[in-house]
């Protein structure tokens, strides 16, 4: 099942809340800890982690999963503005020699449900290289449990 890519998140479109509650429910879930400050509503939430000072994206469950999400931050450090983010597929986030061991990674969070403290090199749409560390990684469930993709959040990056 594939998700459709989403509007830039906006006032008009309430910053994707809908999605950003799975975002939340599912981090939640999983990790026993809350991806923001739960006094915040949905809306709220979601208008927060679009500008968060931390990196916060998802792709959906297609063959090939594609980005669905990314807050300014992810899309500041892979070079790309959400147009272009949210039709990129995921596995590309990845120099090709480290997309066997980012599959292996991915796998393991299916069956798992979560990852933490992960740590890889990712690349940007511009060949700038750059390691990301004590990332969270987590299955994305929808309002009836069913598996919708897969999140990540990381705040620890460095160029390289």
């Amino acid at each position: 099942m594939s998700m459709t890519a989403f509007p830039k998140p906006s006032e008009e479109n309430c910053f994707l809340a809908d999605h950003v509650a799975i975002l939340r429910d599912s981090y939640r879930h999983w990790t026993g800890r809350e991806l923001v400050d739960p006094r915040m509503n949905h809306y709220e939430a979601a208008r927060y982690l679009f500008s968060a000072p931390f990196a916060v994206l998802s792709h959906d469950t297609a063959k090939d999963p594609v980005f669905n999400y990314a807050n300014q931050t992810a899309m500041s450090l892979f070079g790309m503005e959400w147009e272009e983010f949210t039709a990129f597929p995921s596995r590309l986030s990845a120099e090709r020699q480290n997309q066997e061991n980012r599959e292996r990674l991915l796998a393991e969070v299916a069956a798992r449900g979560y990852i933490e403290d992960y740590r890889g090199i990712r690349i940007s749409k511009h060949g700038r290289r750059f390691l990301i560390e004590h990332t969270t990684i987590w299955n994305l469930l929808d309002a009836r449990g069913v598996h919708c993709g897969q999140a990540a959040r990381f705040s620890d990056w460095s160029f390289v």
